[in-house]
């Protein structure tokens, strides 16, 4: 049997790319509110993934207007 969790369509989600592999997370998961400054939220990363926050230390953190968050690594080109 495949359990399906429903996700209500006005719970804010968190996009993470971490370890090259890309997650979705509803924010309340991660007991953050959208409003958290950048610091909190990668400090949320850092327990809900269980590693130092340090591994967030170049992740940016982009806000859209619908409430949902991408964490990402900084993009190097060059």
């Amino acid at each position: 049997m495949v359990n399906i969790r429903v996700i209500p369509a006005n719970i804010p989600m968190v996009h993470v790319r971490f370890d090259g592999r890309s997650y979705t997370v509803p924010a309340t998961d991660l007991n953050i509110d959208v409003r958290a400054d950048d610091m909190a939220i990668r400090l949320a990363m850092a327990a809900y993934f269980d590693v130092a926050v340090d591994r967030f230390a170049f992740y940016v953190v982009e806000r859209y207007i619908n409430g949902n968050i991408t964490v990402r690594p900084e993009a190097v080109f060059g």
